[in-house]
C-alpha cells in the first residue's frame, strides 16, 4: 500500500516537473522573442521583428520563425535580410549563466536586399552601425559562445543605384562559422552580429561586384573604379571586426 502511494507521489511529481519546464520553456520563447526585437535595434540601429520563438527547455532546442531585419533611414526597399525559419541547439544548462553556450545555429535561404552602390550600400551602413556599437562597448546581454554557425541556400536581391532601377536576384554562398566565442571569456551580442552581418556584407559585395562586371556597361555606371571600390568596402568590414578573428 505504502510502495503503491510512493509511486504515485513520484508519478505526480514528475509530471508536475515535465509540465513546469513545458510551462516555463513556453514563456522562455516569448522572453527571448521580446529580447531579439528590443537588443537587436541598439546593436543594428534598425528594426527587427520575429514572428515566433519555439524554445524547449528539455531538448535545448529552438525555432526562429520570421525575423526580419530593416533597413537603416533613407533606403526604399522594406527590409535588408529576411529569414523564414532558423533552428538553434542550445546547452539548457547555461540558458540562466553567465555565458549562453549554443552548440549550432543553421539559417535555412535567407533572403537578403542589396541597396545602393559598392561604395555604399544599406548593408554597410547597418554594418557601421554594429560597429559603433560595438566600439562603444555598452551594448546589453550576456556572453555568448557558438559552436557551429552555418547559413545555407541565401539569395540576394540586388537593386544598384545609378542603373535605371535594375534589379537583379543572386545566389550566395554558404556561410559557415565554428567555435565563435570559445574559452571563458565568450562574444557579446554585438561582437556575434559583427561577424555574421560581416561575413554577409563582404559574400553580397563580392557577388554583386561579379554581376556587374559580367553586365559591362552597368559596371561603367557604379563608377569607373568599381573594383577598387569593392577592395575598399571589403577592407573596410573586416577591419571592422579586426580582433574578433583571434577569438
Amino acid at each position: 500500500m505504502m510502495r503503491k502511494l510512493f509511486l504515485n507521489v513520484v508519478i505526480v511529481l514528475v509530471v508536475l516537473i515535465v509540465v513546469a519546464v513545458v510551462v516555463v520553456g513556453f514563456f522562455l520563447g516569448t522572453i527571448v522573442k521580446t529580447g531579439m526585437e528590443t537588443v537587436g535595434p541598439k546593436i543594428t540601429q534598425v528594426s527587427i521583428k520575429v514572428d515566433a520563438v519555439n524554445l524547449s527547455l528539455l531538448t535545448g532546442s529552438a525555432r526562429v520563425k520570421g525575423l526580419v531585419v530593416g533597413n537603416p533611414e533613407g533606403y526604399k526597399t522594406p527590409q535588408a535580410i529576411s529569414v523564414g525559419f532558423a533552428s538553434v541547439d542550445v546547452n539548457p544548462f547555461t540558458v540562466l549563466s553567465d555565458k549562453i553556450v549554443i552548440r549550432s545555429v543553421r539559417v535555412e535561404a535567407p533572403e537578403i536586399t542589396f541597396e545602393g552602390g559598392l561604395g555604399g550600400n544599406n548593408l554597410s551602413k547597418i554594418m557601421d552601425n554594429v560597429n559603433a556599437t560595438a566600439k562603444a562597448g555598452n551594448e546589453p546581454g550576456r556572453k555568448i559562445e557558438v559552436d557551429d554557425f552555418l547559413i545555407t541556400g541565401a539569395i540576394v536581391h540586388v537593386s544598384l543605384s545609378g542603373m535605371g532601377g535594375k534589379e537583379m536576384t543572386l545566389p550566395l554562398p554558404d556561410i559557415h562559422f565554428t567555435n565563435l566565442g570559445k574559452g571563458n571569456a565568450g562574444i557579446t551580442a554585438a561582437d556575434l552580429t559583427r561577424r555574421v552581418l560581416g561575413a554577409i556584407t563582404t559574400a553580397t559585395i563580392k557577388v554583386v561586384a561579379g554581376a556587374t562586371t559580367n553586365l559591362g556597361k552597368g559596371a561603367q555606371a557604379l563608377g569607373k573604379d568599381a573594383g577598387k571600390a569593392v577592395g575598399e568596402g571589403v577592407n573596410k568590414i573586416t577591419s571592422g571586426i579586426g580582433g574578433l578573428l583571434k577569438k
